[in-house]
């Protein structure tokens, strides 16, 4: 259930932005997100475990929180975090950036 340190380590090495870098958003969101896919299984097979319920919840809030500071800071990086990881844009970021684009597409196409 739990990653092993060699799990882990691939996770950092696939997110790092320098070869010392083992806490960026990125990277914990990965390593948050590839714990929850775990817990969720294990919460499949074993549906009165109330314990791990509440773990997935916490980690889950946790991920939540690091894609908001994500989101917040650098809007490329979330999106191909969530891309990547196959996670929803749950703030609307994607959409709002897609509906500026076309907004700023339709505006230049009217001007020419």
């Amino acid at each position: 259930m739990a990653l092993t340190k060699e799990e882990k380590a691939e996770i950092i090495k696939r997110w790092q932005r320098n070869p010392n870098d083992t806490g960026s958003p990125e990277v914990q969101i990965s390593i948050l997100t590839e714990q929850i896919f775990r817990l969720a299984e294990h919460l499949r097979r074993h549906k009165k475990d109330k314990h791990s319920r509440r773990g997935l919840l916490l980690l889950h809030g946790k991920r939540r929180r690091l894609l908001r500071y994500l989101a917040r800071t650098n809007v490329t990086r979330y999106k191909e975090v969530i891309e990547a990881l196959g996670i929803r844009d749950i703030f609307g970021i994607l959409r709002a950036t897609k509906a500026a684009e076309q907004s700023q597409e339709n505006a230049q196409g009217n001007n020419a």
